[in-house]
């Protein structure tokens, strides 16, 4: 059976996504490696990847710079038109949605019901909107099977 490893989301910095996805977010990191050549040890290329604390096994995040123009493309696109880049899951949105907004986190989209789940979205200042989810009765929700509704004005 094929499952998935590692995804990824580009962001414009990987310091800054670093910070706020640890310090923020809470997730931790895993991998941390150079990715500059022997003559090139100041590239600042990484292969950045954090996870979730409670799953420090599960599925990692690639923070992948937007270095490509292709990628800088796309994600300019999307976040200009306000799509979401991924989902993330909690077991009390309402809550999460307040910690992140008392630590200045910009909420794009307030928590509602929608889908038999409550949604809100949440920017993560390196260029991406992202869903956040839990169902309405406090269970987290398998978000691979989310459907992203609609777009948010930047």
């Amino acid at each position: 059976m094929i499952g998935i490893n590692v995804t990824s989301v580009f962001v414009n910095d990987q310091r800054q996504a670093l910070t706020f996805y640890t310090n923020v977010l809470g997730f931790v990191l895993k991998h941390d490696i150079s990715l500059g050549s022997a003559n090139d040890s100041d590239s600042g290329a990484r292969w950045l990847t954090v996870v979730p604390a409670a799953d420090p096994d599960g599925v990692e995040l690639l923070l992948e710079p937007n270095s490509h123009p292709a990628a800088a493309a796309y994600q300019g696109s999307i976040f200009r038109d306000g799509i979401p880049a991924t989902s993330f899951a909690t077991d009390d949105l309402r809550t999460e949605i307040e910690r992140l907004r008392h630590v200045g986190v910009r909420i794009v989209a307030e928590p509602s019901e929608s889908f038999g789940v409550i949604q809100a979205a949440i920017d993560d200042t390196v260029g991406k909107y992202h869903w956040a989810e839990s169902d309405p009765d406090g269970i987290a929700v398998d978000t691979s099977i989310a459907v992203v509704g609609p777009r948010y004005e930047p």
